[in-house]
């Protein structure tokens, strides 16, 4: 890994609950910096979070699986 500490990433929809209790968001945000500039991906996240917070993503090229309505 570089010494790079993260490409900033804007939270611009919470898609929805996952996790086996439901305890991970799913969001999709845009990315701010580097390589995948505009960029908009699918991540999944634990914590307290609203649409505009900034995450720092420690790689920008793994995305999660969408939600399925079952």
């Amino acid at each position: 890994m570089s010494d790079e500490t993260g490409y900033p990433a804007e939270i611009i929809e919470i898609v929805g609950n996952t996790g086996m209790h439901g305890e991970a968001k799913q969001i999709q945000c845009r990315i701010l910096e580097g390589r995948d500039k505009g960029r908009i991906i699918t991540r999944n996240c634990i914590g307290p979070m609203r649409i505009g917070d900034i995450l720092m993503l420690l790689e920008t090229s793994r995305e999660a699986k969408r939600l399925t309505n079952r």
